[in-house]
């Protein structure tokens, strides 16, 4: 019997991510839109690379996305119980009014 496998997650509430600053510049402009990011995640929870996977369309907020999740933690992947590097997709979402 293999392994199973469990994706890392970012969403557990006790790691408390905070959220990625919305830079002035862009709420001043109406700027909108969904990062989403590609992240190395290693056994330990730490983010590795971090990168754009698709853009919102405004360096501004690429730029907010990566910053704050550089300093994220997540619960890692598991196999077979055990920690594991994996990678996850995180998708930031900036919306005026909120």
């Amino acid at each position: 019997m293999e392994p199973v496998f469990v994706p890392a997650d970012a969403s557990a509430a006790y790691l408390r991510n905070p959220p990625p600053v919305y830079p002035l510049a862009a709420r001043r402009r109406g700027l909108q839109g969904v990062v989403v990011l590609t992240v190395e995640v290693d056994a330990e929870g730490r983010p590795g690379l971090v990168t754009v996977r698709k853009s919102a369309g405004h360096a501004l907020l690429d730029g907010s996305a990566v910053a704050a999740v550089r300093g994220w933690r997540f619960v890692p992947a598991t196999s077979g119980g055990r920690p594991v590097a994996s990678t996850v997709e995180v998708p930031v979402r900036f919306k005026l009014g909120e």
